[in-house]
C-alpha cells in the first residue's frame, strides 16, 4: 500500500478486491513503529483498531458499510474519545480518561473511520514548533533536524509520514494551517461555529475550531461535510445548515472569481524572498486564466498578532483554571493543605509556555490593565472584522502566503515573540471567524515545502476548497 494515498485512491483499492481495512491498518502500524522517532503519536490504539478494521471489512462485503470505510484517522491529544486517555500532550492531565466523545469523533466513527491512535501537540495547543509537548518534542519527517510546525505538530507529521491517511487538529491562531505549509500538506480551519468544538478541551474558546489535516482537498472536503453542523452540546455551533463541500471540487470552475491580495502580506520584510516570488507568480497565473486579482490595504497586520495573543491569553486564563490537580489528573505529592495543593500542582503540572500565558492573560484582564488591554483589544478585533468584511464585499476570496518562511530547526527560535509572529498570516482568519486553507504549492531551494492560504467569508468554506484546488493545480 502507498502510506501517502488519498482516501479516493485506498477506497479503489478496497473496490478491486487489492487492499482490506485490516491489511490497511496493519501497513500502518508497521510504519508507525519504523518511525516512532518522529513522536508523532502518544498512544497507539493497535488491537482495536484491527478489531475495528476486521468489522468494518466484513460491512464492506456486506454492502453496508459508511461513507469513511477504510479511513485510517489520528486524533490530536486534545480532542475527546470515550474510555480513551487525553491529556491536552500536558503532565496536568496525567492518567486522564475521557468519559465521552466529541462530537466531531461520534459523527465520523458512525461513517466507519478507524481512529488508530492520539498525537502528540504543543501543551494545550500552545505552540508553533511542537517544542512544548511534556512527551517531547515532534519532529518534522520531511527533515528530522526540523520542526514540524504548532501547535497540531504531530497531526500533520503523521499524515505527512504515511502513518495514517489523515488526521484532525484544531486551529486557535493557525495551528492546523502552519504546520501543514511546513510538511506540504492540506490543512483546513473551518468558519467558527462551523464545526461543533463539543469535546474539544479549551485553549480560547472564540477562536478555537476542529479541522482535518490531509493529502489532498477532497478528503479535507469529506472529512467537513461529515463533521459539521449544528449541535445541542454546544451553543456556539451555528445553526446555518452545513452543504456537500465535496460537490464544490466536481462543479464548474469556469466562472472566474475575485481575488484580493493583501498589499501588506506581499511587502512584509519578514516574508521569505522565495515564497513571495512564487504568491506573484501564482497570482499571473490566476489573471492568465481570467481571474480578477487586486491588490487590497490592510493596514493591521502588525497589530494582529498582539490583539491574538492579548485575547487568547485572557481566555486561556479563564479556561485552565479548571486544572487544579483537586478532582483529577496530576496532583503535587508535596502538598500540605488546599491551597499548596492548587499552587504545588500547577505549577509542576503546566509547562513553561502554557504558564507565561496564563500569567498573560490574568494579568490582562486585572482591575487595573482590563480596559487598557482586554478591552481595547476586543475593540481592535471588531475593527479587523468589519475591514475583512468589507474586503469580501468586493471580492470572493482572499489569497496569501502561510506562513513567512519553511520550517526553522528545531530549538532556533528562542524568544517567545518571535515565535508568535510565526502566526501573522493565520491568526486573521482565527480573529475574524472566518474559514481558510492552507494548499502545498511551493518547493523552496533548502528542500522543504512551503503552502498558500486562500480565506473566505464565512461559511464560504466549499467555494474556498474550490478555488484553492484551481490555485494547486496553476
Amino acid at each position: 500500500m502507498n502510506p501517502k494515498a488519498t482516501f479516493r485512491q485506498i477506497q479503489t483499492q478496497l473496490d478491486s478486491g487489492k487492499e482490506s481495512c485490516t491489511s490497511i491498518v496493519g501497513a500502518y502500524l508497521s510504519r508507525i513503529r519504523e518511525n516512532s522517532h518522529l513522536n508523532a503519536f502518544l498512544e497507539v490504539f493497535e488491537e482495536e483498531a484491527l478489531n475495528k478494521a476486521k468489522e468494518i471489512d466484513i460491512r464492506i462485503r456486506s454492502g453496508k458499510a459508511g461513507r469513511l470505510a477504510g479511513m485510517v484517522l489520528g486524533l490530536k491529544d486534545n480532542i475527546c474519545y470515550k474510555q480513551h486517555k487525553v491529556s491536552a500532550s500536558s503532565k496536568i492531565l496525567e492518567g486522564f480518561e475521557s468519559l465521552y466523545s466529541a462530537t466531531v469523533v461520534e459523527k465520523l466513527l458512525k461513517e466507519d473511520v478507524i481512529i488508530i491512535g492520539r498525537l502528540n501537540c504543543d501543551e494545550f495547543a500552545m505552540g508553533s514548533s511542537n517544542e512544548n509537548s511534556a512527551f517531547g518534542n515532534v519532529k518534522n519527517p520531511i527533515d528530522n533536524e526540523r520542526v514540524p510546525g504548532g501547535s497540531s505538530g504531530g497531526s500533520v507529521a503523521a499524515v505527512a509520514a504515511g502513518l495514517c491517511t489523515a488526521a484532525l487538529g484544531s486551529d486557535t491562531g493557525g495551528s492546523i494551517r502552519q504546520p501543514a505549509s511546513f510538511c506540504g500538506l492540506v490543512g483546513l480551519k473551518p468558519g467558527y461555529g462551523r464545526v461543533s468544538r463539543h469535546g474539544l478541551l479549551a485553549y480560547a474558546s472564540s477562536f478555537d475550531q476542529i479541522g482535518p489535516v490531509a493529502n489532498d482537498i477532497y478528503d479535507a472536503a469529506l472529512l467537513l461535510e461529515i463533521m459539521a453542523g449544528h449541535d445541542d452540546y454546544d451553543s456556539t455551533a451555528s445553526q446555518v445548515a452545513p452543504e456537500l463541500y465535496t460537490t464544490f471540487l466536481e462543479s464548474d470552475s469556469s466562472q472566474k472569481k475575485k481575488v484580493a491580495v493583501i498589499k501588506e502580506c506581499i511587502e512584509d520584510p519578514g516574508l521569505d524572498q522565495e515564497i513571495k516570488n512564487h504568491l506573484l507568480d501564482k497570482i499571473e497565473s490566476l489573471k492568465s486564466k481570467g481571474y480578477i486579482v487586486s491588490e487590497v490595504s490592510f493596514p493591521f497586520l502588525n497589530l494582529m498578532v498582539p490583539t491574538y495573543y492579548v485575547l487568547t491569553t485572557a481566555e486561556a486564563s479563564s479556561n485552565l483554571s479548571r486544572y487544579g490537580g483537586i478532582l483529577y489528573g496530576y496532583r503535587s505529592n508535596k502538598t500540605t493543605d488546599i491551597d499548596s495543593a492548587f499552587r504545588l500542582s500547577r505549577s509542576e503540572g503546566f509547562g513553561k509556555e502554557v504558564k507565561r500565558r496564563i500569567m498573560l492573560g490574568t494579568f490582562v484582564l486585572s482591575a487595573g490593565y482590563y480596559d487598557a488591554y482586554y478591552n481595547k483589544a476586543q475593540k481592535v478585533r471588531r475593527i479587523l472584522k468589519e475591514k475583512t468584511e468589507a474586503i469580501f464585499n468586493d471580492h470572493d476570496f482572499i489569497l496569501l502566503p502561510a506562513t513567512p518562511d519553511t520550517a526553522f530547526k528545531s530549538g532556533a527560535i528562542k524568544d517567545p515573540v518571535t515565535m508568535y509572529l510565526q502566526d501573522i498570516y493565520t491568526v486573521q482568519a482565527n480573529l475574524t471567524g472566518i474559514p481558510a486553507i492552507s494548499i502545498p504549492t511551493g518547493s523552496h531551494s533548502n528542500g522543504l515545502p512551503f503552502g498558500l492560504q486562500v480565506m473566505a467569508s464565512k461559511f464560504n468554506e466549499g467555494p474556498m476548497m474550490a478555488f484553492a484546488e484551481v490555485v494547486q493545480n496553476l
